[in-house]
C-alpha cells in the first residue's frame, strides 16, 4: 500500500507549518490513522536523537510525538545545521556527511533528492498517511532549481498542498496571492486550499477578506486557526523572546544569545517555570545580575567563544562567580568552560585551537565521529535521576572529569564540577526536562524549595490543544476528502 500524502507549505518562515503539521498528525492519530510526519529538508540548529541512532530536526521529533511514534531519521532525511553565515553541516539520513557552503550545497541537491525520495518511499510503504512540512516559502524563485524542500518534492510525489499564512504579522492576503502568483501553473494547480494562522479578533470582520480570497484565487479557505497562547512546543530554530517578565520570580537565569546557539530547547522547562526568569542577552548588551549564567550548546564553539570574548562575557563570568553566582555549561557551553578547544580537522570552521575560559581543568578536541545517543543516569547533585540526549563531536579530557556532574546508566561519567561547586558542565541536552533533575539543579542554583514542572506533560497537552483547534476551526470534511479518508474513521 502507498500512503496518501498531504503537504503543508508556508508563505514565509514561521508561518505555522510545523505546528499545523503536528496538529494534523495528532488529529489523524486520534482517529486511529497510521500517520507519520515528513520534512524533506530542514535547516535548524535544534535537533533530536532518533531511535535508529541518527539526528533530525527538533520539530520533526515533536511531530513524531503527535503521531505516537519515536523519532526516526527518515522523518527528516536532510538536515542542514548552519555553522556560518554561508555554510552548514549537511546531515543525510541522520548522519553528518560534509560541510558545504551555499553554492556547493546547491550542486549537492541532486544527491540529497535521492535521499529524500528513498525516505519517502520507505515511509509510504509503512504508513497510511504522510503529513509533510515544507521549508521557508515555495516562492523563493532563486532556489527553485533542484528544489527538494517544497514544490520540487510535491511535484515528484504528486501530492496536494495546503498553503498556510500568518495573519498576526499583517499582509496575509498579499502573502497568499503573491505566493500563488510566483508558482508555475502545475504548482498552483496542486494548492488545494489555504489555512490562515494566528488569528485574534472577530471572525466576522475577516469574512469579507476570506470571500474575496476565494473569488480571486478559486481556492477554498480551509479554516482560520486562532492564536493559541501558552503553547509549550519545542521550537524548530528561532530563538524565543529575549525576556518575558515573570511576576514573583525567585531565580534569574541569564543566557548569552550566541550566534550559533544550538538546542536552545534546553531552556524550555526553565522558561515555563512559574518562579524562574530567563533572560537572553544579545550583542552589545550588558548581562544583568543573576543567580545562574547558562552557557548553551553551540554549532561553532570556537567562533562563539570569540563572540563571547568580544562582548565582555569573560569579565561578566568572572564577576558573577566572584559574587557567588553559579555557571552551567551545556555541550558546547561545557567545552568553553575548559582550558582549550581544539579543532585540528576544521570540523566546525577553520582548523586550529582556541583558549577556553579556564574554569574547569580539561581540554576538548573535536573529532569526526559525532556522539548521538539518548541517555539516562543520575546527577551528582542529590543523586537525582536524569535523562537527556547527547549530540556532540567533542572529546573532553582532563582532571576536572574526575568530579563528574553525573553518572550514566551505560557506565560512563558525564561532565564535570569545579571543586567549589560553582561551575557545572554537562554534555546532556534536555536535563531540565526530568522533574527530579530540574529540582536538584534549581536548588544548586539557589531555588531550594521550588516545585518542578513536567515540561513533557506540558508539550503533550499543547499537542492536544492543536488537534482540538483542527477539529474546531478547519474544514475536516475537506481534509478527509484530500486524504481519501472516511470522516472519523481509520484508513
Amino acid at each position: 500500500m502507498t500512503a496518501r500524502v498531504l503537504m503543508v507549505q508556508g508563505c514565509t518562515s514561521d508561518a505555522g507549518k510545523s505546528t499545523l503539521v503536528a496538529a494534523l498528525c495528532r488529529w489523524l492519530h486520534r482517529q486511529g490513522v497510521p500517520v507519520a510526519p515528513f520534512k524533506p529538508q530542514n535547516m535548524a540548529l535544534n535537533s533530536a536523537v532518533t531511535v535508529d541512532g541518527g539526528e533530525i530536526g527538533r520539530a520533526q521529533a515533536v511531530q513524531a510525538q503527535a503521531c505516537g511514534l519515536e523519532p526516526h531519521s527518515d522523518f527528516n532525511p536532510v538536515l542542514l545545521k548552519p555553522n556560518s553565515d554561508t555554510g552548514a553541516q549537511v546531515i543525510v539520513h541522520g548522519r553528518a556527511v560534509a560541510n558545504f557552503d551555499a553554492v556547493a550545497y546547491h550542486d549537492y541537491k541532486r544527491v540529497a533528492r535521492d535521499a529524500v525520495l528513498a525516505s519517502h518511499a520507505r515511509l509510504a510503504a509503512r504508513y497510511d498517511v504522510l503529513v509533510v512540512e515544507g521549508a521557508g516559502s515555495p516562492a523563493e524563485i532563486n532556489l527553485r532549481a533542484n528544489d527538494i524542500a517544497n514544490m520540487g518534492y510535491a511535484e515528484a510525489v504528486d501530492c496536494p498542498v495546503i498553503l498556510v499564512a500568518d495573519i498576526d504579522r499583517g499582509g496575509v492576503f498579499a502573502h497568499l496571492v503573491g505566493t500563488l502568483a510566483l508558482l508555475s501553473a502545475s504548482e498552483r494547480a496542486r494548492v488545494a486550499g489555504f489555512v490562515i494562522n494566528r488569528f485574534r479578533g472577530d471572525i466576522a470582520l475577516l469574512q469579507p477578506g476570506l470571500d474575496w480570497l476565494q473569488r480571486e484565487t478559486g481556492k477554498p479557505v480551509l479554516g482560520v486557526l486562532p492564536y493559541l497562547h501558552g503553547l509549550h512546543l519545542e521550537a524548530e530554530d528561532a530563538l524565543p523572546a529575549a525576556r518575558i517578565a515573570v511576576p514573583g520570580a525567585r531565580l534569574r537565569v541569564v543566557v548569552p544569545a550566541i550566534p550559533r546557539i544550538s538546542n536552545h530547547t534546553d531552556l524550555d522547562a526553565l522558561r515555563a517555570h512559574p518562579t524562574v526568569e530567563v533572560i537572553l542577552v544579545g550583542p552589545g548588551e550588558t548581562p544583568p545580575a543573576c543567580d545562574l549564567i547558562l552557557l548553551p550548546g553551540s554549532k561553532s564553539t570556537r567562533a562563539d567563544m570569540a563572540w563571547l570574548r568580544a562582548n565582555g562575557w569573560v569579565e561578566a563570568l568572572a564577576r558573577h562567580l566572584r559574587y557567588g553566582g553559579k555557571v552551567l555549561g551545556i555541550c558546547g557551553g561545557f567545552q568553553m568552560l575548559g582550558r582549550a578547544v581544539h579543532d585540528p580537522l576544521g570540523i566546525e570552521g577553520n582548523a586550529g585551537s582556541s583558549d577556553g575560559f579556564g574554569w574547569l581543568e580539561m581540554e576538548t578536541t573535536l573529532a569526526t565521529q559525532k556522539q548521538l545517543r539518548e541517555v539516562r543516569g543520575r546527577l551528582a547533585l542529590d543523586d537525582a535521576p536524569v535523562r537527556g540526549y547527547e549530540i556532540h563531536c567533542g572529546v573532553s579530557e582532563g582532571p576536572a572529569l574526575a568530579r563528574p556532574s553525573g553518572r550514566l546508566d551505560d557506565g560512563r561519567l558525564d561532565g564535570a564540577m569545579s571543586p567549589d561547586g560553582q561551575v557545572l558542565g554537562t554534555y546532556l541536552h534536555g536535563l531540565f526536562d526530568e522533574p527530579a533533575a530540574q529540582a536538584a539543579l534549581l536548588a544548586w542554583a539557589g531555588l531550594r524549595d521550588a516545585t518542578p514542572i513536567d515540561v513533557r506533560a506540558l508539550r503533550e497537552a499543547s499537542i492536544e490543544r492543536l488537534a482540538d483547534a483542527v477539529q474546531s476551526h478547519l474544514d475536516t470534511d475537506a481534509l478527509h476528502r484530500l486524504l481519501g479518508l472516511e470522516a472519523g474513521c481509520a484508513a
